[in-house]
């Protein structure tokens, strides 16, 4: 981001097939070599898996990914149910 309370300029993504992105080293190699290039002075991770992958509108329609039941109804944050 280019600035406190700007839109991001530059985004990535990085997907993996039926595997753990997150055990990837190549991956982690790309996502590093991409901070460093941005010029980045802090970034933010979080410890967990705050939810589903797919996005609301561009891989699914609803509020419901049904690639993703375990989410339906939970807080991304907690993941606990909401109701």
């Amino acid at each position: 981001m280019p600035a406190e309370d700007a839109e991001a300029t530059d985004l990535r993504r990085w997907f993996s097939e039926g595997a753990d992105i997150r055990n990837d080293a190549g991956v982690a190699e790309e996502v590093l070599a991409f901070i460093d290039a941005a010029g980045a002075r802090s970034i933010v991770i979080t410890d967990r898996i705050i939810g589903c992958p797919y996005e609301e509108g561009i891989d699914y329609q609803g509020p419901t990914c049904p690639s993703c039941p375990f989410w339906a109804g939970r807080d991304r944050w907690t993941g606990k149910r909401l109701h």
